[in-house]
């Protein structure tokens, strides 16, 4: 019987089974006749683990989610090799076939379990595994992990190492100590948005001659997509490549695009409602405090109360124009 048969077999078994799950990966990938993994076009032997942590990843080209995350978990895996902390990434696929298998993995710079359906089946079993993309750290004790550490990666980057509540927490007590145009050029409303937030910035800054200033944080998917966004806008931006950017987002719980977050002199928000304003009032909410906001809202009501009385006189000399037509035309007659 395998090691992997006997931590699954029978009750009272999730001890044998955290064993496994934490110690064992590489004697389960031995017993499933798999001694080397994949570093591009190389092959290496299977780690020992014990010098670092091995983190699994569940993945699948076929998934969108699965695509956004590799870039983000990429650019975390460089800086953590880079500062020498002890992470080594081995990806296992999820992939319908090899083709996916081999498309999704090029972009990848950790280790790769070779393409395997039957042993994607028991890894995913083994570790639970519901939603791809999913990052499981091994070796530590379950009960000290932060519960997602995908989402921890997206918030934090390489700063979410070693991925444990505790240091969840500390860098979560840092956000709550810190307290802007997020946008994209795939996305059609942001596109739409810049326009309208162009006219009113150079409003205000012509026109107004005020102290206005837009800067933009990118949510594009890559650099490319980027540099398309500045050809359209006149502001300042973060540069791509900046980790604040990942920063911002969080800190200010951007869940979806355009978004324009209003901040005062004094760097306190004034409204994250932003792009509404802008639609709505353009250059004229200027400052878009609150004040501001209620006299042009009194201004548009007396408007509308005009508007309304033209309307009333408007239907009573159509009326009376009819009166005429009717009398014109027993003239003519």
């Amino acid at each position: 019987m395998s090691v992997l048969q006997g931590a699954m077999g029978g009750a009272g078994c999730e001890s044998a089974v955290d064993e496994v799950c934490n110690h064992g990966f590489t004697t389960i990938l031995a017993q499933e006749g798999i001694h080397q993994l994949l570093s591009g076009e190389q092959k290496v032997p299977l780690p020992s683990g014990e010098d670092k942590m091995i983190c699994l990843l569940f993945s699948a080209n076929w998934s969108r989610p699965c695509k956004a995350f590799i870039p983000q978990l990429v650019q975390a895996y460089n800086v953590l090799k880079d500062t020498s902390r002890e992470l080594e990434v081995i990806f296992v696929s999820f992939d319908r076939d090899e083709n996916g298998f081999k498309e999704h993995s090029k972009t990848m710079p950790w280790l790769v379990v070779p393409f395997d359906v039957k042993l994607q089946k028991i890894l995913g079993n083994l570790y639970k595994v519901n939603q791809i993309p999913s990052f499981i750290p091994l070796g530590v004790d379950p009960k000290v992990l932060a519960k997602d550490a995908v989402g921890l990666i997206k918030d934090y980057g390489a700063d979410a190492f070693p991925f444990t509540k505790k240091s969840h927490e500390e860098l979560k007590a840092i956000d709550e100590a810190k307290r802007l145009y997020f946008g994209a050029h795939w996305c059609p409303p942001c596109r739409d948005f810049t326009t309208q937030l162009v006219e009113a910035y150079n409003d205000i800054i012509k026109n107004a001659n005020q102290e206005f200033e837009v800067i933009f944080i990118s949510t594009d998917r890559d650099h490319k997509e980027f540099d398309l966004s500045l050809t359209k806008m006149p502001w300042l931006a973060i540069p791509f490549d900046d980790k604040s950017r990942q920063d911002l987002c969080r800190i200010f719980e951007i869940k979806w695009i355009p978004s324009l977050i209003l901040l005062g002199p004094d760097g306190r928000t004034i409204s994250t409602n932003g792009r509404a304003m802008i639609s709505l009032y353009g250059a004229r909410g200027f400052p878009f405090t609150e004040p501001k906001i209620l006299e042009i809202e009194a201004s548009l009501t007396m408007e509308g109360d005009g508007l309304r009385q033209e309307v009333k006189d408007f239907e009573g000399s159509s009326a009376t124009f009819e009166d005429s037509s009717a009398t014109a035309e027993a003239n003519q007659r």
